[in-house]
């Protein structure tokens, strides 16, 4: 049974978006009822006030410099993992999403279910919020491509990523990489032989901002609609 949560927000300069963000998680974390949920934010060179606007926003912080969202993921996963060292691994969960993010209130709730039902690892799937400043086109080819269904390679999303934290740690954890952090850790999850789970009934908004976080991202794949299209 999954005694405690943690939520893994990475940020490089998301002063602005951060806020809804974490509102969100705690309307998230208040729904388990009683679950304990740590909320960290990893604030990896940023210029801004991320730190700030974190803590204010109720999240522990941790600082690095890496630019790279793959260590910004591990260095939250060592906070968790340090402030439930007294629990098993294999009861504390860990849930990962971005600061351009909101979740549902169900969220948490969602994950924690199904890792009581046996699952180690549960991938999400993501909605755009808000299409302003992408023609239509982008739009209709996005709900025409990724919205068509889950397919032979079902998409992999940090914003929208949980497993037990003793899966994780048995996989190596995340790699130090500025993109493709995602990815590189199912692929390793399922590796383990954990018990893998993808499902559209979890899924969170992301926005379509332009102005890419991480090489090769999301941002990256809607650009690339938009030439395509």
């Amino acid at each position: 049974m999954i005694r405690a949560i943690g939520v893994i927000v990475p940020a490089h300069d998301e002063q602005d978006l951060l806020p809804s963000c974490l509102r969100s998680l705690r309307r998230a974390a208040r729904a388990l009822r009683g679950t304990p949920v740590h909320l960290v934010v990893v604030a990896d060179a940023c210029r801004d006030r991320t730190a700030e606007v974190a803590r204010r926003g109720g999240a522990a912080v941790v600082t690095i410099g890496a630019r790279s969202v793959g260590a910004a993921r591990a260095a939250g996963a060592r906070e968790v993992l340090r402030r439930t060292s007294h629990l098993d691994p294999a009861d504390v969960w860990l849930a990962t999403t971005d600061a351009d993010t909101l979740v549902p209130v169900s969220w948490l709730r969602q994950q924690a279910r199904l890792a009581d039902q046996g699952w180690d690892a549960v991938a999400g799937t993501v909605w755009v919020a808000d299409w302003s400043g992408y023609p239509q086109r982008v739009r209709a080819a996005f709900h025409e491509r990724y919205g068509a269904g889950l397919g032979p390679h079902p998409p992999v999303h940090g914003a929208n990523l949980g497993f037990r934290a003793a899966t994780y740690l048995k996989a190596g954890g995340f790699p130090d990489a500025p993109t493709a952090e995602d990815h590189a850790l199912v692929a390793a999850l399922a590796a383990t032989g954990g018990r893998m789970l993808w499902t559209r009934a979890v899924t969170v908004a992301t926005s379509a901002r332009r102005e890419a976080r991480a090489p090769n991202g999301f941002s990256h794949y809607l650009a690339d609609l938009e030439a395509t299209a």
